[in-house]
This record gives C-alpha cells, sequence and structure tokens, in this order.
C-alpha cells in the first residue's frame, strides 16, 4: 500500500494518518525478529522519504506522539525516535527548535542508556540543537530551565556534565542581564552565599560563572555587595591558589574592583601578604601572576608603595627578605612594570621619582641585592650629581660583613649578575664605555665581583663583562688604567671622596642630592641589615638549644657524615625550573 501511494503521488491522503503510521512503525520497530525489523527499517526510510517532501505535514500534530513516545527504554525505539527527531529538525520548513522542550528531557534520558550507541546519537543530537539555539535569535528558556536544573542533579555524570555545559553560559548571561531592584526583593546577599560557595566547586567552568556573579553583582550593587564582604572575603583570597590560570585572573579582577576604596585597598594588600606569609608556595607558584595583574589593574605604583609600607614593619624578616627578592625580580623583569622602572631612573631628578625611591627604600633594605639593584635604576641616567646612587650602591657593599655573605645572599647576587646581561641594564653596560664619568659603577661592579666565589659561573661572566670596559677613555691624571683593567685605583679612593660628572674629586661636597640624604639611607640599611643578624642569631640559638634537649633524652647515635654544600656555580635542573608566572626564590 505504502509503495503504491508513494508511486502514484497520493501523499496527502497519507499525511492525514502519519501518526497512526507512526505508531505501527514505533511498535515494528521493538520486535525482535530480525525480519520484521528489517522490513521495517525499509518502510521507515520510505515514510521519512514522503514526510520530508511533503509540504503538508503537521509538525503541531505530531509532537503530543513523540512526547509520549520518548519514555520508552526499548532500545531500537530510541534509535528509531532519534533517528526522526534527527531527519525532521534537517528540514527547512519544520521547527523542531521551537518545540524543544516537549522532547528534551527524553534525550537527556536517552544519554545515560546503557547501549554506547545510544548514548552517542543522543548526544550529537543535543549538540546540533545546542548550535542552533546559539545562531537562533530568541529562544524560550523558560520551559527547558526546569528540565536542565532536574538533570544537573542527575546520578550519571555523563548526564550532568551536558546538563551543566549545554546552555549554561546562555542561562547565565540571560540571568545576568536582568537588572534586579534589591528593593523589589532581590536578594543579592543570598546570590551571593551561593556563588562563594561554588568557587569551591571541582569544576573550573562553576567557578568561573560564580566569578562572573560576583562580579556582576560588584558592578551594579556594589554598596550591598560590599556589605556582604566579610562573608567572601576570605574565600576570594584562597580562589589566588586556584590551579586555573583563568579563575586566577578573574579573582583579582574582583578584588581589583572591591580595592578601588581606599580602605577596601589597604585591606586587600595585607591580606595578600598574610597569604604569602602562611603559604610560601603561592608566592612562588603565583606570585608573580598576582602582582603583574594587581599592577595592571590597580596602578604598579600605588600598589609598589603600599607593599613595601607593608614589609617595612614586618616582623618575620625572613619573610620580608624573600618577599622584597621576588617584588623585586618583578619590578626588573615585567613588562607591565616598566613605567615604575621609568620612574625610578628619575629618582635624581624629579621629586616623583625620588618620592617613590625613597618608599621602596625603607622595604627594600630587607636584601642587599634588592638595594643594590634599586640603585643601579636610580642611577640609569648621567647627572650632575655629586653623591650618585651607583656611589651609594658601592657603600652598600663596602658596609655588608661576613654574616651577610652566606649561600642564599651568593643565590641572589647570582641572579642579579644574570639580570645585568638581559636588555633592561642595557644602558648599565654602555655606561661602561665611559668609565671616568662612571667611577663609582665600575667599583660596585667589581666589588661584587669581589664577593662572589672564582670558580662560580657568575663571577667568570662578570669579570669577563669589566675585561671590555675600554682603558683609554678615563678623564683626568689621577684615574690611568693600565692594560690589565686594574680595580686597584677604583678600590683604594678614600670613600670620603666624591666624584663629579667630569670626573674632578671634591671632599666638601654635601652627601645629599635631590632631598635624598644617602648617608641616613646607609645608616637604615646597616639598622635592619643588624636587626637580621640578630634574628638569625637568636633562631640558630633557639635550634642548637632545641637540638641539645632532644639528644639529652635519646641514645647515642652513630655520628652522621656532613651534607655536601650546595654549589651555586651549578645550573638549576630541569626539575627546579619555573613555568611562567612562577618565581624561583
Amino acid at each position: 500500500m505504502l509503495v503504491r501511494l508513494y508511486t502514484t503521488s497520493q501523499r496527502g491522503d497519507f499525511i492525514v494518518f502519519f501518526n497512526q503510521i507512526f505508531d505501527a512503525l514505533c511498535k515494528l520497530s521493538a520486535d525482535s525478529d530480525p525480519n520484521v525489523q528489517s522490513a521495517a527499517h525499509l518502510l521507515d526510510r520510505l515514510v521519512k522519504d514522503i514526510v520530508t517532501e511533503s509540504d503538508q505535514f503537521s509538525i503541531e500534530e505530531f509532537i503530543p506522539l513523540l512526547r509520549e513516545r520518548m519514555n520508552v527504554l526499548n532500545p531500537y525505539v530510541r534509535q528509531f525516535l532519534v533517528g526522526w527527531i534527527t531527519v525532521l529538525d534537517s528540514v527547512p520548513d519544520i521547527d523542531m527548535l521551537g518545540f524543544l522542550p516537549d522532547f528534551l528531557d527524553g534525550l537527556f534520558n536517552m544519554l545515560s542508556d546503557s547501549s554506547h550507541e545510544i548514548r552517542q546519537q543522543a548526544d550529537s543530537a543535543l549538540s546540533e540543537f545546542l548550535q542552533e539555539i546559539k545562531n537562533s535569535p530568541s529562544v524560550d528558556y523558560g520551559r527547558m530551565a526546569e528540565i536542565l536544573v532536574q538533570r544537573a542533579a542527575s546520578p550519571d555524570e555523563f548526564t550532568r556534565l551536558t546538563a551543566i555545559t549545554w546552555v549554561a553560559r546562555e542561562t547565565n548571561e540571560e540571568l545576568r542581564a536582568i537588572k534586579a531592584d534589591p528593593a523589589e526583593g532581590f536578594e543579592v546577599g543570598a546570590i551571593l552565599s551561593i556563588a562563594r560557595r561554588q568557587l569551591s566547586s571541582e569544576w573550573e567552568s562553576t567557578r568561573i560563572e560564580a566569578l562572573h556573579w560576583i562580579s556582576t553583582l560588584l558592578n551594579r550593587h556594589r554598596p550591598e555587595v560590599l556589605s556582604f564582604l566579610n562573608d567572601i572575603f576570605e574565600t576570594l583570597l584562597k580562589a589566588l591558589a586556584d590551579p586555573s590560570d583563568e579563575v586566577v585572573l578573574l579573582v583579582l579582577e574582583v578584588h581589583a574592583c572591591i580595592a578601588k576604596d581606599s580602605q577596601h585597598f589597604r585591606q586587600l594588600v595585607v591580606f595578600l601578604v598574610h597569604n604569602f606569609r602562611v603559604d610560601n608556595t603561592l608566592l612562588e607558584k603565583r606570585g608573580a601572576l598576582i602582582i603583574r595583574r594587581l599592577c595592571v589593574l590597580l596602578d604598579a605604583e600605588r600598589v609598589y608603595r603600599e607593599l613595601s609600607t607593608i614589609l617595612e614593619g614586618e616582623c618575620e624578616l625572613d619573610f620580608a627578605s624573600i618577599m622584597v627578592q621576588a617584588l623585586n625580580l618583578i619590578l626588573l623583569t615585567s613588562s607591565e612594570l616598566a613605567g615604575l622602572r621609568h620612574l625610578l631612573k628619575q629618582s635624581l631628578v624629579n621629586p616623583a621619582g625620588r618620592d617613590l625611591f625613597l618608599s621602596l627604600y625603607s622595604s627594600w633594605c630587607h636584601s642587599p641585592m634588592a638595594i643594590i639593584s634599586l640603585c643601579l635604576i636610580a642611577q640609569a641616567r648621567l647627572h650632575r650629581s655629586i653623591i650618585t646612587a651607583y656611589q651609594h650602591a658601592s657603600s652598600i657593599i663596602q658596609s655588608l660583613v661576613e654574616e651577610d655573605i652566606n649561600v642564599k645572599f651568593l643565590v641572589q647576587l647570582d641572579k642579579l649578575i644574570r639580570l645585568l646581561e638581559t636588555p633592561i641594564f642595557a644602558y648599565l653596560r654602555l655606561q661602561l664605555l665611559e668609565p671616568g664619568r662612571y667611577m663609582w659603577l665600575l667599583k660596585a661592579l667589581y666589588g661584587l665581583l669581589m664577593l662572589l666565589p672564582q670558580q662560580s659561573k657568575a663571577f667568570k661572566k662578570l669579570r669577563t663583562r669589566l675585561k671590555t670596559v675600554p682603558s683609554n677613555s678615563f678623564n683626568g691624571e689621577q684615574f690611568k688604567w693600565t692594560s690589565g683593567n686594574s680595580y686597584s685605583q677604583i678600590h683604594h679612593m678614600p670613600s670620603g671622596l666624591q666624584v663629579s660628572e667630569d670626573g674632578v674629586v671634591d671632599e666638601d661636597l654635601q652627601n645629599v642630592h635631590n632631598g635624598i640624604n644617602f648617608a641616613s639611607r646607609l645608616q637604615q640599611f646597616e639598622h635592619m641589615q643588624q636587626q637580621h643578624r640578630m634574628q638569625s642569631k637568636s633562631h640558630t640559638q633557639s635550634r642548637h638549644s632545641s637540638t641539645s634537649s632532644t639528644k639529652e633524652v635519646q641514645r647515642p647515635e652513630e655520628p652522621r657524615r656532613p651534607l655536601p654544600l650546595p654549589d651555586i656555580s651549578r645550573p638549576p635542573s630541569r626539575s627546579s625550573r619555573r613555568g611562567p608566572g612562577q618565581l624561583q626564590l
């Protein structure tokens, strides 16, 4: 009969009975007899051809039947139904997307079928509908939302994941677009509470959406969000240790938005330093990323000034030293802080540069290498100065005592020598072409050379650089340079002498330039280093006391062989290398 109708083009009469024929085919597809299934498949293809070419097919009359059959569990019937949904969706004149909520739940139900083929077909159909939704100008999310929420709680992982990601982004964007008013019952606190909990989700996409919600609420309802700040602030700080870079960057944007007010800015930096103190891994792995991004979002000078103020009064001096070294490395190497470096280069010529130099100096005193680096940047240009930052760097080096020259110090010195060969210090290397005008730079560099072990790579690298200094460009007969580039002419200059731009020595000029009292700064540095030495001795004595007490209650053991000292000249192993955004402290 079907063949006769098809060949005689009596499709109008056939389409009228389509629902009955479809119901019969649906039952035949479940038959276990192979011959019956084969005949049913043949008829099914024939009917599909008729329907796709007919202009009289009524999707409105067919959908109730399809919705009813979607609950069938038979795998053959499920394949039959998905096949029809896919075919009808491919017909341009049939709007299956408009009726999607009627069979959406059935498709999601098939995602947990025991048959891999059925799961794959259902997932393929859902993916096609998802693409259509993205390209559709208007979609009714209301009817689908309830289905998706229910399926998001499914015990089946694949169903749950598909439900969350299928239209989660679009649904969230639609919800965030609603301009609700707290005065009309919109509960900002309740949404923040949910977002805070979701920041601990195992799913990265969920954590990202939670941060988008917090950011949206901050932009629209800032006063209300800040009133709940104590409830979410600690969770936001912990999120800075998230393994996802995207999550960390979003967290920093939220923090930057909160920190627009000076009060909250101070609170952010204080809590950030606290987290770095209690979790050294956070500083090592995320420190560079966090500091650099905050400098972009909140102004680099403001961030560094606040950090310096906090670290100046830090009680844990070892942590302060590590933190300053990290900040100094970021300052010297990050493209985001190029403006800050440019301002520091004007420390001896304008008030803004001077104020920044003095602001950083107070905390940079925790690290000799950081102070020396700061001086090398501050003297980037040739100034008609009496006491220069280079001379101050030389004085810093001369003030170091035996206790300061330890393995940690030498490691930091090695890093500084390597940095001197980077483009950032190109100006310094060019200044070596005029040694007569930059005597204190040479003295500072030779001072660093004398502190390095002769067999280290850093010593060889710096010595090679100093050998390239021209020997015939000195001004003044009192500074004759020998062919061997001897250090003695510089090293034995009286520390009270000051050299002007043309190399003339003058003992009567004051130790102050552009409001920077270098003599006072040197005393400040020496005082801070003395505190470090005292704390180090105190810790050593405490450890010895603890060790002695332990030995008294334990049985004597055989003496152990001493551990070898680390070789600072040895290049770092592959396992010790750090990725982007990480600090090697």
